[in-house]
């Protein structure tokens, strides 16, 4: 059983709905329709029901009568939704026809949907941005107590099963935040941890990443590692986290070995932490072409309830996978 397919089957073991805001999209029905067929999830579409019935027919879709559909425009709790979105949002709401406006967007809806409890999760982005995406997440669900900055961790799986753990190495955060401080690096780095043991089902391993390992270089940059290293370690001292580390030096045990010998992460490191979002995003893009790795994500760490955006290139298996990823977040498996 390949990754993946490990992640659709733990799905199945603690059903969770998600909500899929993209109810018209035929990516997100092909999607919707092969996990209420295999009991991945139970699911809510948004949109239209007579569009989306009949985009389901026209696909063959014979399991979409199993999702419930909300029109966001026309439901029976219109009103009491645009009640909880003033009340929530308070001043930043300048009138109830605003607040109706918002509660009619899809994505909003989703999000309300999520916070109150009616979803356990949401995946979106097939149509829309991330921005579009994560804005009402941002001002709904918010982020988790203590966590100030949401990131996107891509798990790289590989065919050499003796890199990271059986082919399988963390990357975080190639997504979301360009230049978190120090602080914000930590928390990205506690969450990329717990991220890697409820996802994946492994013992976390992390590795800071810089172009100095130990000392080796100075500069504030590598300032900016070590102190990050420390505050995660503090954080999270259940978890093996280590830094700064250049990335050879975090997997491959030789070379660990001989730079960073007083480290039990150093050469075995199963999560890559990132300095910027630039070094991540580059670095997972070069691997996935370079190296032929298939990266499974982005998987947003850090909101309050998961919300997981989908790239508008993405496939329906990337949707069906993000749903798997999305319940066990739910579930944190």
């Amino acid at each position: 059983m390949n990754f993946t397919q490990g992640l659709r089957e733990k799905a199945k073991e603690n059903i969770q709905k998600i909500v899929l805001p993209e109810g018209n999209e035929e990516r997100t029905l092909k999607a919707a329709n092969y996990a209420l067929e295999q009991g991945l999830a139970e699911i809510i579409l948004l949109g239209n029901k007579e569009e989306i019935l009949s985009l389901a027919k026209s696909n063959d879709l014979q399991h979409i009568h199993k999702a419930e559909i909300i029109d966001p425009l026309h439901h029976e709790n219109l009103d009491a939704y645009v009640d909880f979105l003033m009340e929530i949002r308070g001043k930043k709401i300048s009138s109830r026809a605003e607040a109706e406006k918002l509660v009619r967007d899809p994505l909003f809806l989703a999000t309300i949907l999520v916070k109150l409890g009616k979803a356990g999760g949401e995946v979106a982005g097939a149509e829309n941005t991330t921005g579009n995406v994560l804005r009402p997440a941002f001002q709904i669900v918010k982020t988790k107590p203590g966590i100030s900055v949401v990131s996107g961790a891509f798990f790289m799986v590989f065919d050499n099963k003796e890199i990271g753990d059986n082919g399988i190495i963390t990357f975080a955060d190639c997504a979301v935040h360009p230049n978190p401080t120090a602080k914000e690096l930590a928390e990205i780095a506690v969450a990329s941890a717990h991220t890697t043991k409820a996802i994946a089902g492994l013992e976390p391993r992390v590795a800071l990443l810089s172009f100095s390992t130990k000392g080796s270089a100075k500069h504030e940059m590598v300032d900016k590692v070590v102190e990050a290293t420390q505050l995660a370690q503090q954080m999270a001292p259940e978890f093996k986290i280590d830094g700064e580390l250049q990335a050879d030096a975090a997997i491959v045990p030789a070379i660990g070995k001989k730079k960073a010998p007083e480290s039990d992460i150093a050469g075995q490191a199963n999560v890559l932490v990132f300095p910027t979002l630039e070094v991540g995003n580059i670095s997972y893009k070069l691997v996935q072409r370079l190296a032929g790795a298939e990266a499974v994500g982005p998987v947003l760490q850090g909101m309050a309830a998961p919300i997981n955006d989908l790239s508008r290139g993405c496939s329906v298996d990337d949707i069906i996978n993000m749903i798997a990823i999305t319940s066990l977040q739910a579930t944190g498996i």
